[in-house]
């Protein structure tokens, strides 16, 4: 894709201003770095980050139809979903694949904001779309141009907030979400991240997005906040063990493969419940595990993983893990050989290099809200 084809943030300019490097992310002009990787997720680590993930896609459900709607669209059980909430979940296709991992925000009785990833936008929007034409009650927006969206993520990241707030936004739970006045600007506030530290993420209109993220740098300098980008962004997820679309999850796995099976409900009908029921009762063809290396090298995506030799699956993410300062992967890899503790051997380079699989996940952070 062309340079002047990719698609760009409403503060694309000050990316630039900051010194960051950009890159093409699925065909978004992004910024990779500014200060640079390592700097910044230690950074959001031991202080605060802050990102700007304002590519992701935003759909509005609305209408008393909208949770009934939401109860067949999605994987998790949407029934359980309170306002001022939110719920990590998936949308499947008809055989229980994943076509993306999504989070659903709860903003009224009848008012629903569900975040998706960048690159599934088009995807996901036609997904939606054939499923409502049968669904009354409901009206469905693609609000994904008007929105910005901010990470602030780290120990440091409620001391922050608070600095620019009055609404108790820093009291929020987990998963909780409100609106919020940040800054003098109109936002809508969750407790939100994926980073696996306590953080917030920030929605404001596209049109104020420069300003409420130069008051979030300006405020959070004292602190040790640092402006992050996506390659921290992808060391901190894999720390926390975290999936990435494309890489862990696709229309080809499930999410009970990829170990998320607590996100899926147990009953009930939504799109690829059948053959979700189905794998609950036979068992998984696969399933997603975490290695550490025993020996030096660093495994990366696609890498063999092997036992004895032979081929049992293959590496879908893998870094040095800055924080942790190990070589780090996640990996699919038949059901059989996925006990903890188990050793493996990564072919790095055409060589078998030492492994073991360890419990999920490989970062938790001390203590959160």
């Amino acid at each position: 894709m062309a340079e002047q084809e990719l698609k760009r943030t409403p503060i694309y300019e000050t990316h630039r201003a900051l010194g960051a490097r950009m890159v093409d992310f699925g065909g978004w002009e992004m910024p990779v770095q500014y200060s640079g990787i390592l700097e910044e997720h230690r950074a959001v680590r031991t202080a605060a980050g802050l990102f700007d993930v304002s590519h992701m896609g935003e759909f509005e459900f609305r209408g008393p139809g909208a949770q009934n709607f939401l109860q067949y669209l999605t994987a998790n059980d949407v029934s359980r979903l309170k306002v001022g909430h939110a719920q990590y979940s998936m949308l499947l296709n008809d055989q229980g694949g994943t076509i993306d991992d999504i989070i659903l925000y709860r903003l009224g009785d009848e008012d629903y904001l569900m975040v998706v990833n960048a690159g599934n936008i088009d995807k996901d929007w036609r997904h939606v779309n054939t499923a409502a034409r049968q669904a009354p009650g409901v009206s469905v927006a693609n609000r994904s141009d008007d929105y910005a969206l901010f990470a602030l993520q780290g120990p440091n990241a409620a001391r922050i907030m608070g600095l620019l707030t009055d609404d108790p936004v820093t009291g929020l739970p987990y998963y909780g979400v409100m609106p919020a006045n940040v800054g003098g600007l109109d936002t809508i506030v969750a407790r939100t991240g994926y980073t696996g530290e306590d953080g917030f993420e920030v929605f404001v209109d596209a049109g104020m997005a420069v300003a409420l993220w130069e008051n979030l740098l300006a405020e959070g300098e004292l602190h040790g906040l640092l402006p992050a980008g996506l390659g921290a962004r992808d060391t901190l997820r894999l720390e926390a063990s975290m999936p990435l679309y494309g890489h862990e999850l696709d229309e080809e796995t499930s999410p009970l493969e990829a170990g998320l099976g607590r996100f899926v409900a147990r009953e009930g009908t939504y799109i690829g419940s059948e053959p979700i029921r189905r794998q609950r009762a036979e068992g998984l063809k696969k399933k997603l595990v975490m290695l550490e290396m025993v020996d030096r090298g660093i495994p990366r995506q696609d890498y063999e993983v092997q036992v004895d030799g032979q081929t049992i699956g293959r590496v879908t993410s893998g870094s040095y893990a800055p924080f942790l300062e190990k070589n780090i992967a996640m990996a699919y890899v038949t059901p059989t050989v996925a006990a903890v503790g188990r050793q493996v051997a990564v072919v790095i380079r055409g060589r078998p290099s030492q492994a073991r699989i360890v419990k999920r996940p490989f970062y938790t952070r001390a203590q959160g809200p």
